[in-house]
């Protein structure tokens, strides 16, 4: 049994469709969504190397590129949807990379605050506390599929903030 779906979304989209297509490609986290199990976990895996890259600027910086990947999703997120036919497809992880980034915005870095940011993120996106279910389900487009995880990454940041 493969880790990898045959097809993807509505559409039934081949791995390779899904590779060859850049909206699609920065969708699925460079390829990490593509895995059939947990795909939102490994889309927020894949922004550990992000984040370890944008760390290395300052605040002003690392907070401009933060914006700019939130910001952009909603039209990546937005196509990659349409292109799917399928509105928040779990292989679409784009979003759990700007809430994994939004998560670390204001901690310093140590491997502490990367794993329990790590952890503090996925349990906000999994269980979705209110408002964050109901912006999920009442939210459509590309806005939609960012703003349940840009608030989980706020909610995750604001207690990291406050542990650490």
């Amino acid at each position: 049994m493969s880790i990898f779906l045959e097809r993807y979304g509505r559409n039934k989209l081949s791995i390779r469709q899904i590779l060859s297509n850049l909206w699609l490609f920065l969708a699925f986290g460079f390829g990490s969504g593509l895995v059939r199990k947990m795909p939102g976990t490994m889309g927020t895996l894949a922004a550990i190397p992000v984040y370890l890259i944008f760390m290395q600027s300052n605040i002003w910086v690392y907070s401009a590129l933060t914006v700019l990947v939130s910001v952009s999703g909603i039209w990546i997120c937005g196509a990659a949807a349409k292109l799917l036919g399928e509105h928040d497809f779990g292989g679409i992880v784009w979003d759990e990379i700007a809430g994994f980034l939004i998560t670390m915005w204001l901690v310093p870095y140590s491997w502490y605050t990367l794993l329990l940011g790590f952890i503090l993120f996925r349990f906000f996106d999994i269980l979705k506390p209110w408002p964050i279910k109901w912006i999920d389900q009442k939210v459509e487009g590309g806005l939609g599929i960012m703003l349940d995880d840009v608030l989980a990454g706020i909610f995750a940041g604001l207690i990291l903030f406050l542990i650490v």
